[in-house]
């Protein structure tokens, strides 16, 4: 069966009818989590929301005014997930959500016409697509693609788009002797009735049941934006089709003119700027570290030589790391003195180091973790790990002043 979304991609209202409704859930990703929606599967009589399939995600809209979450295909049937409850026979207004479905429409179009021309340009076929978010990716069988070849397939699919080359739906019979011609990676298993081709005239004809422009100046532009390595010797192609191209550009260019008030150069010398930055940033990070290890020696050092130092010795510093901290701790006889080192933000996370007598940091450890909801580990006298926050510090080093002035009278 062939919905209205298929026969005419352009539509953007159409009043139809409610076949079905029946309660439903839906698991949906919510500010990175999983978690389920309770609501009903509305199927209707016919539809121009498109349910996902062929690579392309599903189309988002209302009935009448209830908003439609997703568009999911059964068996013959498209399924609409809302959040309220509609009418059987009930008659109702479909409206899609015209700037995702032409946006899906550019982008699906655009595969097909970059699909047909990198096989009949370089033999390198298509193995799979994804429509993503903000930019989409063709899987080709072939190792790699050279940079002249990718310039060469850009500015042909451009040419084709200037060209004005129509789109055409043609419906064929199972047996029809035309999809001999026709590329296919195979039909769905639940498949009935006349099968859908796209077909740009003059180059290519595809088993397509997606939404698509039907003219190949709809798409605009192309924009290939290169390609990384793929799965199993493939290359992942990335490319913007129409509206998508438009939007990058305009984001390009905000961010080159943050990028000229905060480098103080033009767009040229970017590149160059941001290398003499970062070569700066190495060189003052390797100054700042060989510093720390020094005032880590310094400290030790001032501790070891005070007449009046006891057995237990506490710092906090924001700016150190596990080296700056072991290094104070090898200096100072841990033996006779119970340690207590933190790096980090004050009252954030941070790193933290206790060592000393084995037998006191065994007794101390578990409870320090527990003050500074930290994870860590130990053995032979030291206990180390990260800690999520730091507020709790002043009470873990009363904890260990505590423990310290006891051990100190018992062995008096």
């Amino acid at each position: 069966m062939a919905f209205q979304c298929q026969r005419d991609c352009y539509m953007k209202e159409f009043v139809t009818t409610v076949a079905s409704c029946c309660p439903a859930e839906l698991k949906q990703d919510i500010n990175g989590k999983k978690e389920t929606v309770k609501g009903f599967t509305v199927k209707l009589q016919d539809t121009i929301l498109f349910p996902e399939g062929g690579g392309q995600p599903d189309d988002h809209g209302l009935i009448g005014d209830v908003p439609v979450l997703r568009v999911t295909r059964q068996g013959q049937d498209a399924a609409h997930f809302v959040g309220s409850p509609l009418e059987v026979g009930q008659e109702v207004q479909v409206k899609v959500d015209w700037e995702r479905r032409f946006d899906h429409m550019q982008q699906h179009s655009g595969q097909h016409l970059i699909t047909a021309l990198a096989d009949s340009m370089f033999g390198y076929k298509t193995t799979s697509w994804e429509l993503g978010r903000h930019r989409s990716s063709i899987e080709l069988d072939t190792v790699s693609v050279k940079a002249g070849q990718l310039y060469a397939l850009e500015d042909v699919v451009n040419e084709k788009i200037r060209a004005h080359i129509p789109v055409n739906v043609k419906l064929l019979s199972v047996d029809s002797p035309e999809l001999e011609k026709v590329r296919s990676r195979g039909l769905p298993d639940d498949h009935a009735g006349p099968i859908r081709i796209i077909d740009i005239e003059g180059v290519d004809a595809n088993m397509c049941c997606g939404t698509h422009v039907s003219n190949l100046s709809h798409l605009q532009v192309i924009k290939l934006l290169g390609t990384e390595k793929g799965k199993k010797n493939k290359t992942n192609l990335m490319f913007l089709v129409g509206n998508r191209v438009l939007k990058y550009a305009e984001k390009s260019y905000s961010t080159e003119r943050s990028l000229v008030a905060l480098l103080k150069t033009g767009p040229d010398e970017h590149v160059e700027a941001v290398d003499k930055l970062q070569k700066s940033a190495k060189l003052l990070h390797k100054t700042n570290l060989s510093l720390l290890r020094d005032m880590a020696l310094l400290i030790a050092h001032n501790f070891k030589n005070d007449p009046q130092r006891g057995s237990f010795f506490s710092l906090h510093k924001k700016e150190g790391d596990n080296e700056f901290m072991n290094i104070i701790a090898n200096e100072i006889n841990t033996q006779d003195t119970l340690v207590f080192l933190t790096v980090g933000e004050e009252k954030g996370p941070g790193l933290f180091l206790l060592a000393g007598p084995s037998e006191q940091v065994a007794q101390t450890g578990p409870r320090l973790l527990e003050l500074l909801q930290g994870k860590g580990a130990g053995k032979n006298g030291r206990f180390q790990g990260k800690a999520n926050s730091l507020a709790r510090r002043g009470e873990v080093e009363a904890l260990l002043q505590q423990h310290c002035s006891q051990q100190t009278s018992q062995e008096e």
